[in-house]
């Protein structure tokens, strides 16, 4: 199976939300409930608008303060059921990457978009220290997946 996009997956994880009915705003708080993802209203919003165009979505009706709120049609459902395999393996994938941000990922993504900041600028003496840095942490998380000890540096 080819690996959808970010677009893709937030577009089928929405739809198996909208089993029920609910708002854009109810939706941006499920998805970061379960999944820990952090999604605006410009990103949310397309996306139902191309489930709608696309016929598995529909408004049911408008809520308070005038909030539409959104709904599988039979079309979706189907979608759904054909779609069922690669709606688990997007869920699994979520998951874990709720479990990277609850272990610390949000920090380390920081720390990685930092050092693409500045990677052009480093010296031959950090390189080496990140060199050192990423090989050792590389092998440790590897350990640690395998059920393993703790990797000691070089």
């Amino acid at each position: 199976m080819e690996r959808p996009s970010f677009k893709g997956y937030m577009k089928i994880l929405v739809l198996d939300l909208l089993r029920e009915p609910m708002h854009g705003y109810g939706i941006m708080s499920e998805l970061e409930n379960l999944y820990g993802i952090k999604l605006s209203a410009g990103t949310v919003y397309p996306i139902l608008s191309s489930l709608r165009r696309s016929g598995l979505i529909k408004v049911a009706g408008t809520g308070a303060r005038d909030r539409k709120t959104y709904i599988l049609t039979e079309k979706g459902r189907m979608y759904l059921e054909e779609h069922a395999e690669e709606l688990d393996e997007v869920k699994r994938r979520m998951r874990a990457y709720r479990a990277f941000l609850e272990l610390g990922g949000d920090e380390l993504r920081a720390a990685f978009r930092e050092f693409f900041e500045s990677a052009d600028k480093l010296t031959d003496e950090q390189r080496e220290m990140i060199q050192r840095l990423f090989t050792g942490c590389a092998r440790e998380l590897r350990l640690i997946l395998l059920g393993g000890g703790s990797y000691e540096g070089d």
